[in-house]
């Protein structure tokens, strides 16, 4: 696993880290509003003749052609495989950089500094790397792990409120996934005034236990996928459209929606659907789903990756805080679910 350090101080727990270190160049991947507002934090702490590559922001550019662009950087700027990648930003930079990193000579060494609440929570822990394609979300990546995940909520105060709130559906997600206490303790009203601190630190240790006990995602880690199968068709379907949805937020439409096919399927009892959906809904809304677009959404369930020979398979709750996998799920369910999320007011 990769080593999670939670810093007091990013500018100088970071040099003190590379102190440590014997790398032969160091480059610096950011987005077009980390390289702005985050960088600075750091980069008194790098040395002088590290390079930097930024690429716009959003999830339309986490795709090969940005890839092209970062490998084409790391080879004019000579990066050998003793080189240090430093992946500032959210989850597509991540993501995306890990992606390149682990991919460039058959791979070189790279650190993440998460800077968004979803990839503090999510993406910092378990070495998923990839990138969209076509349309599809993740469809490209490898299971790499980067040396270390230094994790600093002075960030937090660089997010946006929308981008602080769709990180916070991942922490829900924990909650509902694997202990309901820690779900019963998470904000609802007044969601924005709480420890961002202790979130963080309880969703990883959740997510670590997890992936410790399956790396590579052939069972128990697909759990974590709750309210993701709904919820990447979703937001892949919007992706590039005037209805754009971030990730937490098309997450929260997923687990409104999988939490009613917990209830039809794994015996899910009614009350904790509607305490869940309740939640949900408090903090994410409502989007209005047009009719002629339900068809398309469902046949991109098709595309995720916990599908085996045509068979729908979904992470399901069987209890607040106990999540089952490999649930099979036809065309219908999946719209009545829609629905049932179309009739909530």
């Amino acid at each position: 696993m990769e080593s999670i350090i939670f810093s007091n101080n990013i500018a100088e727990d970071l040099k003190s880290y590379l102190g440590q270190l014997h790398f032969s160049q160091l480059g610096v991947i950011t987005d077009s509003h980390t390289a702005i507002h985050c960088l600075p934090v750091i980069e008194g702490s790098l040395p002088a003749n590290t390079k930097k590559f930024s690429f716009p922001a959003g999830e339309a550019n986490k795709n090969l052609e940005t890839c092209v662009h970062i490998w084409q950087w790391m080879t004019d700027e000579g990066f050998d495989r003793k080189s240090l990648i430093i992946n500032l930003g959210g989850g597509v930079t991540g993501d995306m950089g890990g992606f390149c990193a682990a991919t460039y000579k058959r791979g070189v060494s790279f650190i993440n500094i998460p800077t968004s609440l979803l990839s503090m929570v999510d993406a910092s822990v378990g070495g998923k790397l990839g990138i969209d394609f076509n349309g599809f979300k993740n469809h490209i990546g490898v299971f790499t792990q980067p040396d270390a995940v230094i994790i600093s909520d002075f960030f937090l105060k660089t997010l946006p409120e929308r981008e602080l709130r769709s990180g916070y559906a991942e922490a829900l997600k924990h909650g509902l996934i694997r202990n309901s206490n820690y779900f019963h303790s998470l904000k609802i009203e007044g969601w924005q005034t709480q420890s961002w601190r202790e979130i963080i630190e309880k969703s990883i240790s959740i997510k670590k236990e997890v992936v410790e006990k399956d790396p590579k995602e052939s069972s128990l880690r697909k759990i974590l996928n709750f309210g993701h199968t709904i919820g990447h068709a979703f937001e892949s379907f919007y992706l590039d459209s005037e209805r754009h949805l971030l990730h937490g937020e098309a997450i929260a439409i997923g687990m409104i929606c999988e939490a009613y096919l917990s209830y039809i399927k794994c015996g899910l009892h009614r009350g904790e659907m509607e305490e869940i959906v309740g939640a949900i809904q408090s903090v994410y809304g409502l989007i209005e789903i047009p009719q002629e677009d339900i068809e398309d959404i469902m046949m991109l369930c098709y595309q995720d990756k916990k599908n085996e020979r045509g068979t729908l398979n979904f992470s399901l709750l069987r209890h607040l805080g106990n999540c089952d996998y490999n649930i099979a799920v036809n065309l219908d369910e999946i719209r009545a679910s829609i629905q049932y999320y179309q009739t909530l007011k």
